[in-house]
């Protein structure tokens, strides 16, 4: 499993024209799972997003997580972070998940970052094209891998 985390002063998706998710201050996380994906990549992915200490403190440096600023998750899935370009200019796409089991992941991870966080995390539609905005604050960004955890 893999996510980016991009700190954010708002951010938002649409789907046909009509928003599926909104946030202002927090985390838009762009989410890719592959087959070898678990229910454990999911605990501690959340929990790495949700403790995430990237955000400012009352001296200006990266020392608050989510809940300490109140902020939200705008959760969005992309297949194409596990995107292989190793041969040729068209990445392959081999190593992502099929929706019967990226679905079930993907709902898991919507579920367990709304405990985790106590409130409900904004999302996009699986599968859907999508149109994301964001404002990137810092910019500040992160890529988290569950198969690198050491």
């Amino acid at each position: 499993m893999r996510a980016v985390l991009q700190r954010v002063t708002e951010a938002s998706c649409v789907v046909e024209g009509k928003i599926t998710g909104q946030i202002e201050s927090g985390f838009l996380v762009l989410l890719g799972i592959e087959d070898a994906d678990s229910n454990e990549d999911v605990d501690w992915l959340a929990q790495k997003v949700v403790n995430m200490r990237v955000f400012a403190d009352e001296n200006d440096l990266m020392n608050k997580a989510l809940a300490d600023i109140g902020g939200s998750i705008l959760l969005i899935s992309q297949f194409t972070l596990f995107a292989s370009t190793k041969k040729g200019n068209r990445p392959g796409f081999t190593k992502a998940a099929k929706p019967d089991v990226a679905i079930p992941l993907y709902e898991q991870m919507i579920d367990k970052l709304s405990s985790l966080l106590g409130k409900k995390v904004e999302t996009g539609i699986f599968g859907a094209d999508m149109k994301i905005s964001l404002v990137n604050d810092g910019p500040t960004t992160i890529f988290i891998d569950t198969k690198n955890k050491e």
